[in-house]
Parts: structure tokens; C-alpha cells; sequence
């Protein structure tokens, strides 16, 4: 009789892993699957495998908050290549067109900078995951096809300069969702009149999370060699502490059993509208509802540990 394959344990919460440079993220996610021998997980949106930084690996039945995370707003460290663009518009990529880069004052850099705050549209790259047809687009690229790509709403919320030595730009950019910064730098470049490509990036942010820890894969090995993939368990993040701008409701007993059964619920002078955190009377967090026009809470993601 064959073996039952170990589907791994249930383990809840998020981990911030510090992807390192030259490996994708979907690789990283399996990584952190496998030292945590967990059942279920995924990360919260890509980086690529030249950027390093921040990357919430969704685990259990964090799985579920994952597209809210997915959603938020994000804060990178970027270097820019003056003087030089590439076909994927990063280091990796073969330079395209190269020109002088003249002598830039820091006032001229910050107006442009300046020029690029706010909302706008952005046209994705060839080079990213984005599918078209079924296929993503780098796969395509990476064949020498070009094909036309819708352009998207993303919003600059900052853009700060934080050296300019000869060639090079960096920056730190705290952005909307949705939002290449490959083809924010290639654009920069343009308005500066010489052409740019990313030649680092790194993440430093999303959502609320900017201010906690991040872990490397070799810390993360070296801890279960010493002491197990249990232990990991304490590096993790409660799913709630990602969304804490999010209002809380607290339900009674009864209210809660009956949510809990997939009904809405009515909850006296509950004033909050839209997305809410919901918890038990003893304080146990639930999953994620909204609050009705009528002040019901209807559920909308529970969690099985509820």
C-alpha cells in the first residue's frame, strides 16, 4: 500500500522574507514553504529576480488576506543608470541606445522628479508577467515579440532623491500597487533628456509593514538546522497586524456563532462602513467582513481557525 505524501503542517501568520538578489519569487515562496513544512502558501506580489527586499509570504490561512497585501501601496529603493537604456529596461538586459548624460544640477533632477507625483498612466513592459493570451509577456520578449499593452492607472505618492553622483540616480518611491519602476526610471531618464535603466532595486515596503523585521533565507536554514522548522513559528506575523488601519468589531458570543455560519450579523451603533477585522469576545480574531448599509456585518473571508 502506497504512502501517504505528508502534505506538511498547518501553520498560520506571515512571514516578511528579505528575497535576495537572483532567484524569482515564486522560488523564494518554495523555499519558505519547505523550511517551514508548511501545508499552504504564497506571496503577496512579485519581485524581480534582480530586485531584493521585502516579500510577505502568505502562510495557512493568511492565504486568504494575501490579495489585500497584494493591493496596498508599496516603497522601493531604486538606483538608476543614466545615460543608458535596455531592451528590459534593468541591468539585466542588453543596452539599447546610449547617450551623454551631461552635467545635472540637483534642482533640475528634483523638478522632474516632481513632474512624475501624483496619478497617471503607465504602459507595463514587455519584459514582466503580465499575460496576454494565456502567455506571459516576458516569454514573448524574450522571443523579440512585441505586442501592444494596455496602460495603467498607478499613483506616485513620493519621490525623493537621494544621490546624485556622475551616472547615477537613487531614490526612494513609495508607489501605488500596479507600479513598474523599470519603466518609472526609463521615463525619468527620457525628461532628463538621456536615457536611464534600473541598475538596483530594492524593496522596502508594503502596506503598513514597513516598520517590522525582515528575514533572510540563510537565517531562516540556520534556525531549523538548530532548532527546527517549529521555531519558525515565532518569526511569524498574526494575519490581522498586516491590515491595521482596518476598523475592528468585536461580536458577542452569539453573534459570532452565527457568523461564523456565514450570516450577517447586527451590531448596536456600529457606525464603520466597508472593510472591517472581526474578532470574537474573547478576543480571537475571525477573518475579514464588511458592514452593510442596515449595520449588519456580513462576512466575507473567515477563517477555518475560527
Amino acid at each position: 500500500m502506497a504512502r501517504r505524501r505528508n502534505r506538511g503542517r498547518s501553520v498560520n501568520g506571515v512571514l516578511l522574507l528579505d528575497k535576495p538578489i537572483g532567484i524569482t519569487s515564486n522560488a523564494a515562496l518554495q523555499i519558505v514553504k519547505r523550511l517551514f513544512n508548511a501545508n499552504k502558501a504564497g506571496h503577496t506580489g512579485s519581485l524581480d529576480p534582480l530586485a531584493s527586499g521585502m516579500l510577505p509570504i502568505c502562510l495557512g490561512e493568511a492565504t486568504k488576506i494575501s490579495g489585500f497585501l497584494l493591493s496596498a501601496d508599496k516603497e522601493y529603493r531604486a538606483t538608476c543608470k543614466l545615460g543608458a537604456t535596455t531592451d528590459s529596461g534593468d541591468a539585466d538586459g542588453e543596452i539599447r541606445e546610449t547617450r551623454p548624460v551631461g552635467e545635472l544640477a540637483v534642482t533640475q533632477v528634483q523638478e522632474v522628479l516632481e513632474s512624475f507625483l501624483g496619478q497617471s498612466q503607465q504602459t507595463p513592459p514587455m519584459h514582466s508577467a503580465i499575460k496576454q493570451g494565456g502567455q506571459p509577456l516576458y516569454k514573448l520578449a524574450h522571443q523579440g515579440i512585441e505586442v501592444e499593452r494596455e496602460p495603467r492607472d498607478i499613483t506616485i505618492h513620493s519621490l525623493k532623491l537621494l544621490r546624485l553622483e556622475g551616472d547615477e540616480l537613487e531614490l526612494d518611491v513609495r508607489c501605488s500597487k500596479g507600479t513598474y519602476i523599470r519603466v518609472l526610471a526609463e521615463d525619468i531618464g527620457e525628461a532628463l533628456g538621456c536615457g536611464a535603466h534600473v541598475s538596483a532595486l530594492r524593496r522596502t515596503g508594503v502596506g503598513a509593514l514597513d516598520g517590522h523585521a525582515m528575514y533572510t533565507l540563510e537565517f531562516l536554514q540556520a534556525i531549523v538546522e538548530q532548532s527546527g522548522s517549529h521555531a519558525l513559528d515565532e518569526l511569524l506575523l498574526p494575519m490581522e497586524s498586516t491590515l491595521p488601519d482596518w476598523p475592528e468589531v468585536c461580536l458577542p458570543e452569539d453573534a459570532s456563532f452565527y457568523l461564523c455560519q456565514g450570516q450577517a450579523v447586527f451590531v448596536p451603533q456600529l457606525k464603520d462602513r466597508g472593510w472591517v477585522r472581526l474578532y470574537a469576545s474573547d478576543k480571537r480574531f475571525l477573518g475579514l467582513g464588511t458592514v452593510l448599509d442596515d449595520g449588519r456585518v456580513a462576512p466575507k473571508r473567515l477563517l477555518s481557525t475560527s
